[in-house]
Parts: structure tokens; C-alpha cells; sequence
């Protein structure tokens, strides 16, 4: 290169090479790109150029970061605990390089400090700046999203963040591990049983065992066993607005399906909103690797997937907020339904669309239930996989999942023993997986093999198995067990109030109709059940929530985009709101001409 290219305004784009800078961290695993001067120059026409001077500090740790800094000279250095005696410097990065991470993209609030540790310069894009172009630009789109992921897993696997404090045999200690886990913020766990630096925590605040689990932040910010919604208002996670909570579609549930509905609502001009009662992306965002997703023919991970979809919906105006639980569900009037919450606070809609999905079920075998979170998990992700390192490791299930957890834990542990009880793989595995798995070097497929018992005090030794066929045991001697078994619902909120099938999965269609005291509804409406609409009118259940479904994400993501088309089919039948039109199906003409036009724009 002969020399430098000019920034909008005229300014020259420091020439920067692939050359490390002094002291500079190593690119890990693509988590710290060096962006192009064509990159750099299009983020310049959305944001400022300015000077640094030594030791400024340009994001807070504890403060809400709404900055995106790109490095154009000198250095930055990433710090946790930043001026105090615990300080330790994260990583440090020079010109080309820019400072964020996954919580930058969600408003969330820093994890880190960093500051400048030469004089230089820093283009500055401002958080709506950065997410139009994520969402607009797909280069640059690509580079920071995939960055700010590998970031996450850095800090997470660092243990950088707050700490929990708490034993392993608590409840509420595993509650918070498991949220904190599932919606991927760095933090460390202390294990009141085990770890020395406990009991010296607990002296220094002042706190009993009893009152234990805390959340403890920069040693200034103390939680004594927080609710979920409090530690989420600590990070800055969204939480509902206080305002009117009227609009035309409510979402419960965050996973493929609830996302895939609130993109497609949203999009077309509907109010959407979206609660989620653990963390967005559901069971998929749990996976290492989705490779039979269409348009990703490398394969995606749960997490990208999930954030690429949350910055989709959000761009089109869709209000995601966790954690926010459904626990009840009426009917306001003709046209509205009320969704009761956790909290005691309601919020209303002209319709409502059932995605919670499904949870795996626990094994319930001797011994599980104390190691549950520290080497018993229910996801495979980049965090599970560090605590194992190279220990060899079990996997129960025999479905997709189960399979794409196996080839991604290969990739760490020495051996993976995959324990299925049935005859073979191919019952409920797919073709393209089961290949993959019964040819990896380090994994044994062991079939008709089922877990009896988990032995270990303080961490997961051996598992006992047992052969369904002869009854005979053997012992494996493994350091982690991740646990793929069947799902069930998690309806009991809605079991009086819709019809479920003897599962607790939600019926639709001529199903749902048909089902005992419902007829009458439809009677009143003047219309049949639609295919994904339940027992009640204007309420629709897609996803793994729904009887019958097709437990996939391409057919999860499919459901909720076609949701909303009966969506709009339901609310032409309604007046818009205000007035008191009547229902298009009986020749009225006072209906909504927005949503008129929605439909006609679906059909088209």
C-alpha cells in the first residue's frame, strides 16, 4: 500500500498492516478483527473522529455502553476491576481494531473498562448508528456481530463480570447460574461449599451463609439472592415498558418461532411485543452448531442465529423484554386479550401468539440433582464446553440435538461416550448427523444404555449405566454429563383456558375446534379455526408449544412467520382500534385500511 486513503471530510485513514501491534492480543478464534480501511471508512461516514489522550477512560465498567470505539491510533486496553487492587488488564488493541462487545449491540451495560493507554485516535459510532448499519451493511454486519459473540465467550469463560456466591445444593444458586448462562453474561460462580474466597466475601460484606446466593459487582453493588428481574435490571437486560401495554400483538416466548412471528409482525406495521421468561432464542439458542438450517451451509450457532434474529426484530420495532413470565390468560372484551405476569402486572393485545416452546426433561437418576450446573448441564455451548476442557464426557439423548452436541464437544473433550437407549441412531436422528457422529474418532456410540445413578461429591466422576437389553453395568469414568432427552411443554399457566392434547401441548386448527365446550366460539365469530389458531379465537401456538409440531428451527421459524398472516386474517374480522367497524367477513367497510392493506400485502 503507497499510502493512506482519505476518511469522509478528508481526514486519511491511518495505513494499518497485518502486522500485530506491539503488545497488541493475538487475534482469537476471529473474536478481534482488524477491520479494512473500506470498513473503516464506512463506519467513519456514520460516526465521529477524536483524539485520546493516556489513561482516558472510553467505556465504564457498570455503566450502560452506547458507544462503538474504531482504533486509528495508539492503543486501548480492555481492563476488569479497572483502579482497583483486583485490576487485570483483558486484552489490548491497536489501530484498526474496535472496542465492544455482544452487550454493546443490546444496550447493556459494560462488563469491562477500557482506556487509553497511548495517545491517539478513535472514530466514535453511537449505538443507533451502529445498529442501522449491523442491520444494513451485511460486511460489517457480519464482522461485528461474529466479533461481539466471540467476545461474550471470551469474558465468559474468563470470568469476568459479577459474582454469584452460593452453594451448589441451593435452588435459588442454581436459578441464577442458570439464568445468567442461558442469556450468556459473563460472571463466576464461587461455590460456598468449596471455594476458600467465599467464607472471606462473606466477612468482608458482612453476610451469613443463610442469606446466601449474592450477586456481587465491582465490590460495590450487592444482591442478596436477587430475583431474576432484578438481576436482569442490573445488567441493563430490556424489561417492559411502564406505559400503555395495549398493542396489536403479544409474543410469549422467544425462540425461533417467537422471533421469527415478531420479525414478520413487526415488519408489517403491527405493535409488537414480545415477552420471554428465560432468555431469547429458547432450546436452539442453547446449541453449538445448527447445520440443517437453509441459507447456512457451514452451519449456525443457537447464539448467532438468536442475535441475528433479536437485532432483526428490534430493527423493525418489535419490543422484546425479559424476564418476563405468562402466568394467566383472559379475555378483556371481544377483541382484546389480557396476559397476566409474574409481577402482578398485565399487558393487553388484540392477539396473542403462544411460542414457549418446550423444555428438555431432567434425568431423575440418583446423585443428578446436586451436580446439576456445575457438571450436569441441559445445553452444549462454548461455556459447558470450557468447565469440561479435555475430560472425557457423556451425552444422553438420541435426537438432533443430542447429535450436534457430540460433534461440537469432540472438538474439546478426549472422549465422548453418547449414551442412547434405543436400537440406533436413525430413529430420531438425521441422516447427515448420525453419519458425522458414528464416524468421529472420539466418540463412542453406546445404544440400549441408560443412566442409573451419578457419582461424585464436588464435581460428576462416573456415571453407572446399564444395558436395557442384558441388565448388565458398567461404569464410565467422565468429568460432565449433558442431558438431551425428550421435551415437554410448559402450559400449566394455560391448561384452563385453551385446550391441551394429554400431553399439555397446545391443539390447533380442526383439532382445537373440535374440542369440547370451544364450538361455540367459533359459532359467535362466524369463521373457522385457522391452522395455527387454538381453541380461542385470535390466540395462536406455534413452535415445539404446539401439538404436533415439527421439532425443528426451520419449521419453528416457519410456523411464526405464518402465524402472523392469520394474524392479520383474525384482525380483519375486528374493528381497528377505536372504532366500531363491522367485521370484513359480513361486508363492513369500516374496517382498518392499514391492516386491509397488511393482508393484501401477505397474499400478494
Amino acid at each position: 500500500m503507497s499510502g493512506d486513503q482519505p476518511l469522509p471530510g478528508g481526514e486519511p485513514v491511518p495505513e494499518k498492516t497485518d502486522e500485530a501491534v506491539l503488545g497488541e492480543t493475538p487475534d482469537i478464534h476471529g473474536a478481534y478483527p482488524r477491520l479494512t480501511e473500506d470498513q473503516t471508512a464506512r463506519l467513519a461516514e456514520h460516526g465521529q473522529r477524536r483524539s485520546m489522550a493516556p489513561n482516558e477512560v472510553l467505556i465504564q465498567e457498570g455503566e450502560r455502553c452506547e458507544t462503538l470505539f474504531v482504533v486509528l491510533s495508539g492503543t486501548v486496553a480492555v481492563v476488569e476491576d479497572y483502579g482497583t487492587p483486583e485490576e487485570r488488564v483483558l486484552r489490548v488493541h491497536g489501530p484498526g481494531r474496535f472496542i465492544g462487545e455482544l452487550g454493546l449491540l443490546h444496550g447493556q451495560v459494560a462488563f469491562y473498562t477500557a482506556v487509553a493507554r497511548e495517545p491517539g485516535q478513535v472514530l466514535a459510532v453511537s449505538l443507533d448508528q451502529l445498529r442501522h448499519l449491523v442491520s444494513q451493511d451485511s460486511a460489517i454486519g457480519d464482522v461485528v456481530l461474529r466479533a461481539c459473540l466471540g467476545r461474550r465467550a471470551l469474558l465468559v469463560g474468563q470470568g469476568a463480570g459479577f459474582r454469584i456466591i452460593g452453594s451448589r445444593y441451593s435452588p435459588d444458586t442454581r436459578r441464577l447460574r442458570e439464568f445468567a448462562i442461558r442469556n450468556r453474561l459473563p460472571h463466576r460462580w464461587i461455590d460456598l461449599e468449596t471455594d476458600e474466597e467465599a467464607e472471606e466475601l462473606l466477612r468482608r460484606f458482612g453476610v451469613r451463609p443463610e442469606e446466601t446466593p449474592l450477586v456481587i459487582w465491582r465490590d460495590t453493588t450487592l444482591l442478596r439472592n436477587p430475583s431474576n428481574a432484578e438481576l436482569a435490571q442490573l445488567i441493563g437486560l430490556p424489561s417492559l415498558p411502564a406505559g400503555d401495554r395495549h398493542g396489536d400483538v403479544l409474543i410469549i416466548g422467544s425462540g425461533p418461532a417467537g422471533l421469527a412471528a415478531a420479525v414478520y409482525a413487526a415488519s408489517e406495521g403491527l405493535s409488537t411485543t414480545v415477552v420471554e421468561a428465560m432468555a431469547t432464542g429458547g432450546q436452539a439458542g442453547t446449541s453449538s452448531r445448527i447445520e440443517n438450517l437453509l441459507g447456512f451451509p457451514a452451519g449456525i450457532s443457537g447464539a448467532e442465529l438468536t442475535e441475528r434474529a433479536v437485532l432483526q426484530a428490534d430493527k423493525f420495532g418489535a419490543r422484546i423484554s425479559l424476564p418476563v413470565e405468562a402466568t394467566g390468560l383472559c379475555s378483556e372484551d371481544e377483541d382484546h386479550y389480557v396476559v397476566a405476569l409474574a409481577d402482578g402486572s398485565e399487558i393487553a393485545a388484540r392477539a396473542v401468539v403462544l411460542a414457549t416452546g418446550a423444555r428438555y426433561r431432567r434425568l431423575q437418576v440418583p446423585g443428578i440433582e446436586r451436580l446439576e450446573g456445575t457438571s450436569v448441564h441441559y445445553s452444549a455451548t462454548a461455556y459447558e464446553a470450557q468447565q469440561c476442557r479435555t475430560d472425557p464426557v457423556a451425552v444422553v439423548g438420541g435426537g438432533n440435538s443430542a447429535g450436534q452436541a457430540v460433534l461440537f464437544l469432540g472438538g474439546f473433550a478426549s472422549k465422548v461416550h453418547l449414551l442412547v437407549r434405543g436400537p440406533s441412531l436413525e430413529a430420531g436422528m438425521s441422516r447427515y448427523l448420525v453419519d458425522q457422529v458414528e464416524s468421529h474418532p472420539r466418540v463412542e456410540v453406546m445404544l440400549h444404555t441408560e443412566v442409573t445413578e451419578a457419582i461424585g461429591q464436588e464435581a460428576l466422576e462416573e456415571l453407572d449405566v446399564v444395558d436395557n437389553r442384558t441388565g448388565g453395568h458398567r461404569r464410565l469414568a467422565v468429568r460432565g454429563l449433558f442431558v438431551f432427552t425428550g421435551a415437554e411443554p410448559h402450559t400449566e399457566w394455560l391448561a384452563d383456558t385453551i385446550a391441551l392434547d394429554s400431553r399439555g401441548f397446545v391443539l390447533t386448527g380442526p383439532e382445537a375446534q373440535e374440542a369440547r365446550a370451544y364450538p361455540e366460539l367459533w359459532l359467535a365469530r362466524g369463521r373457522s379455526c385457522t391452522t395455527l389458531e387454538t381453541s380461542l379465537p385470535g390466540v395462536f401456538a406455534v413452535g415445539d408449544v404446539r401439538s404436533g409440531s415439527v421439532k425443528r428451527v426451520a419449521s419453528a421459524a416457519g410456523e411464526g412467520a405464518m402465524a402472523i398472516h392469520f394474524v392479520h386474517r383474525h384482525l380483519g374480522y375486528s374493528a381497528a382500534p377505536g372504532t366500531t367497524g363491522t367485521p370484513a367477513a359480513t361486508g363492513g367497510s369500516d374496517v382498518s385500511p392499514r391492516l386491509r392493506h397488511q393482508e393484501s400485502a401477505w397474499l400478494a
